[in-house]
């Protein structure tokens, strides 16, 4: 809290290589801050943070409009083209105790894409690797964003009838994280009504939590 009138919210985003890890963090951010580009390696290959500017008309308390600040921690992708598991984590984990370590993480984003099915392995590892990084209380300060919505729209797929059909591993770590997912089209994304909804989903997420950080 940088005063009264003001909230910041502290976010790390975490996920394979081309999942859209950095265009979310953009998208959050309102900003171009990371470089996200198609490529055939991973792209990211150091952990950098980035801040939104003073964000108003998204939350109110005791009847007055609150300020809300983003700040979000882009990461290596897991696995990385050419970093090893042990050094995207000791990374991810070194970054995440400077850039959080006095105000406290309030959600870690495991991006995941829309359009392309989660198999066991891939999603035993995601959670491996989050469980090392945040611990055994993991699950309360995990969501999953699901990126390239649009891709599953153009297939013919609400979110309905895209939970409807998902495979049982991604509806089993949908559960796991308490339900909490965001859906998120890249498309849209830069479009402002479009990040609102979205903060407001996440912000929804940290208040179930009751504003604990990690």
């Amino acid at each position: 809290m940088a005063d009264t009138n003001e909230m910041t919210i502290n976010l790390v985003v975490l996920g394979k290589t081309q999942t859209g890890k950095s265009a979310s963090g953009n998208s959050l951010l309102g900003s171009s801050d990371f470089e996200s580009r198609r490529s055939p390696s991973s792209v990211t290959t150091c952990c950098s943070l980035g801040r939104s500017c003073r964000i108003l008309g998204i939350m109110r308390r005791n009847g007055c409009e609150l300020a809300l600040r983003v700040r979000v921690l882009d990461t290596p992708s897991y696995p990385h083209s050419a970093l090893s598991k042990e050094q995207v984590r000791d990374m991810v984990g070194s970054a995440l105790a400077h850039h959080f370590g006095e105000e406290g993480l309030h959600l870690a984003l495991l991006v995941l894409r829309a359009d392309l099915p989660l198999c066991p392995d891939e999603s035993n590892d995601a959670v491996q690797f989050i469980q090392e990084l945040l611990g055994p209380t993991w699950k309360d300060f995990t969501a999953v964003l699901l990126t390239h919505a649009d891709k599953a729209e153009e297939a013919g797929c609400s979110e309905e009838t895209y939970l409807h059909s998902a495979s049982s591993t991604l509806l089993s770590l949908l559960s796991s994280v308490q339900h909490k997912y965001i859906f998120l089209d890249n498309q849209k994304s830069i479009i402002k009504e479009e990040r609102t909804i979205v903060l407001r989903k996440l912000l929804n997420f940290i208040r179930q939590n009751n504003y604990q950080v990690l």
